[in-house]
């Protein structure tokens, strides 16, 4: 491992069990800020109650840790928003989010928008598929940011669950991650390769950082947010935190290409500089059915947002409701 890398990994990793409620609670009233968790959400009417409903109840109405939790339902054809709403949560339909601009879909594009609707002054990203977490996932990940002012993005990490064909239940998730994403750092930012798990769909960050990062629509957001943010402030701004294991819903191999297209994409922006537009780019696949060898091209996201706080300078502030 890099020099810089080892040594900051021993420097600024911990585990959820490092951070009581007790503690974050006190860090809290200190800082005088506020929370807020953010869920984005395409399609998990399955899901999504079972994730929203333990944070309101341990974080928001018994500890009274987080000020507000949002859903931003990314288009749903299902009844995502509906459960979510039921289970406590205040959603937003993406697509109602400054109507007026272009809209995209995936998942960059919600936590985008979700920095035009949220309050908190530390936001907390969970994603709505998981099926075995606890909301220590939020607890862990707040912890560093209240305890430290320099640590501006905090990246989860875990054992990630994968139940194959056969029901067995392994640790072998993350498969973007091993041959994309971690690939891509030991080769570019090896002082970066300390990071567990950079994909990572949990984590938090100072809204100050968030509000001023370019946001790619897609699934680059996690990978474009830690190289930005290890650029701006260097690595004594990054933290990260064992949250134990997770299991969630697995894609399929050609949809996980579309991602590994999407994070190449986000990297080689980054290498060549933040003058360079990001550019049309189409994946070509190929599927055999019935003997024939069938080709599909499917189109990469690659657009980013601008920061939010050009779309935020000319919004007046709006008191806090917390949604119970």
């Amino acid at each position: 491992m890099d020099h810089a890398a080892e040594a900051w990994y021993r420097r600024r990793t911990s585990s959820w069990l490092d951070w009581p409620l007790e503690e974050l609670l006190a860090g809290k009233r200190r800082a005088d800020i506020r929370i807020s968790v953010v869920i984005p959400a395409r399609n998990e009417e399955q899901t999504v109650a079972g994730v929203v409903g333990p944070l309101i109840q341990a974080l928001v109405s018994d500890a009274q840790l987080v000020d507000e939790l949002v859903v931003i339902d990314s288009d749903s054809t299902d009844a995502t928003a509906e459960v979510a709403r039921a289970a406590g949560a205040k959603v937003h339909r993406a697509r109602d989010i400054v109507p007026k601009r272009q809209s995209y879909q995936g998942k960059g594009e919600a936590l985008w928008k979700s920095l035009l609707v949220t309050q908190g002054d530390v936001l907390v990203f969970v994603d709505a598929d998981l099926t075995q977490w606890g909301p220590h996932f939020v607890t862990g990940l707040l912890g560093p940011l209240l305890a430290d002012a320099d640590v501006q993005l905090v990246k989860g990490f875990y054992a990630r669950l994968r139940t194959e064909s056969d029901g067995f239940v392994s640790a072998e998730g993350g498969r973007v991650t091993e041959v994309v994403a971690r690939p891509v750092l030991s080769l570019w930012w090896p002082h970066l390769t300390g990071v567990v798990q950079p994909l990572a769909g949990e984590w938090a960050a100072r809204r100050t950082l968030m509000e001023s990062l370019p946001i790619p629509v897609g699934y680059g957001v996690e990978l474009s947010t830690l190289l930005d943010t290890a650029t701006r402030y260097g690595l004594n701004a990054l933290a990260q935190v064992d949250l134990g294991s997770r299991a969630h819903r697995h894609q399929a191999n050609h949809d996980l290409a579309v991602m590994a297209a999407e994070l190449l994409a986000v990297a080689e922006r980054r290498r060549a500089g933040p003058d360079r537009p990001a550019s049309e780019l189409a994946l070509e696949q190929y599927q055999r059915a019935d003997g024939q060898v069938h080709r599909r091209s499917r189109p990469v996201p690659t657009h980013e947002r601008p920061p939010a706080s050009s779309a935020l300078s000319a919004r007046s502030p709006r008191p806090l409701r917390v949604t119970t």
